[in-house]
């Protein structure tokens, strides 16, 4: 979701520098590297424990919640990211949303995108009951796609992932992984996945044996005189 559907992982990283500097600490960008595709809760140790905040993880976590309430629901879509889950939804190819978000960020964004996120067939994130490890476990990926009505093996599956994190939970379960990194990440950390791409807009859904984007021109309607 965050950083593939959307482009919010901006905004957390903004969240996390505004309560930073609150308490004059400096949110620095090694630092913001090693929060690609963690959960809420590594987070907020992590950046507690490194920088050594003078509040407490749970009171981190309380605010950066508080923070995500107003802010993400106006978290921007990615480029492509509504044109490809448009195209995969109508050519019938099943989808579910596979999250280290929490199930509240989740609702917070499904509200705010009501039409989009009904595109999927179901939403598994890191809250949810039977995901017992956050990415990069592969728990997350094994749970949506055990959610499919046709329960499909791991092999049939196709993931689409922007962090090591995710990629690495995704290999873990033995699917296929397509990244789209953010440009700050190390091109080591890209070298487990299927095929890596700048943007969903360069995603050719034939080389998995998906159905291609219909893309020809149409002909202008011709005006009668």
């Amino acid at each position: 979701m965050d950083g593939t559907v959307l482009n919010s992982e901006v905004m957390y990283h903004k969240m996390i520098e505004k309560i930073c500097c609150k308490y004059n600490k400096t949110y620095t960008k090694d630092l913001q590297v090693k929060m690609y595709g963690v959960t809420d809760r590594e987070i907020c140790t992590t950046v507690v424990k490194e920088l050594k905040m003078p509040i407490s993880i749970d009171e981190f976590e309380r605010q950066l919640s508080d923070l995500a309430k107003k802010l993400l629901p106006s978290a921007p879509l990615q480029e492509g990211a509504e044109r490809l889950l448009t195209h995969l939804h109508d050519s019938k190819i099943p989808m579910a949303l596979a999250t280290n978000s929490t199930a509240q960020a989740v609702r917070l964004h499904a509200t705010a995108r009501p039409k989009l996120f009904g595109l999927f067939h179901h939403k598994v994130s890191v809250t949810d009951p039977e995901v017992l490890r956050g990415k990069p476990y592969p728990d997350i990926y094994m749970v949506a796609a055990a959610r499919f009505p046709e329960k499909p093996k791991a092999k049939q599956c196709l993931v689409f992932e922007d962090s090591f994190v995710g990629v690495k939970s995704a290999v873990e379960a033995g699917m296929q992984v397509v990244m789209i990194p953010d440009s700050r990440i190390d091109r080591e950390q890209t070298r487990q996945a299927t095929l890596v791409i700048r943007s969903l807009l360069d995603f050719q859904p034939e080389l998995f044996g998906l159905p291609p984007f219909d893309d020809t021109p149409r002909p202008c309607s011709r005006i009668e005189k």
